[in-house]
């Protein structure tokens, strides 16, 4: 699946959400590395936000995405990062 679909399922799937995906192993390898900030992860436990996650791509999943690496932070805590 083409990492800017998958950056707009993301954002439009969670409030506010900004979505950075990439494929760290390379354009032939279908694993792709998400890094997903937004407010809406405030007071959500770690689990919750990649729920999150999970719930905006929905089916996608489990059929054309083969692995996500999963990194997600409220702004604060990517400020933070930075």
């Amino acid at each position: 699946m083409d990492t800017a679909a998958v950056e707009r399922l993301i954002e439009s799937g969670i409030e506010g959400a900004e979505a950075t995906v990439t494929q760290p192993r390379g354009e032939d390898d279908d694993h792709l590395a998400a890094v997903v900030v937004a407010p809406a992860f405030e007071d959500e436990t770690i689990v919750d936000q990649h729920q999150s996650v999970y719930d905006a791509l929905g089916e996608h999943m489990t059929t054309d995405i083969h692995a996500l690496e999963l990194k997600t932070y409220t702004p604060e805590e990517y400020a933070a990062e930075e």
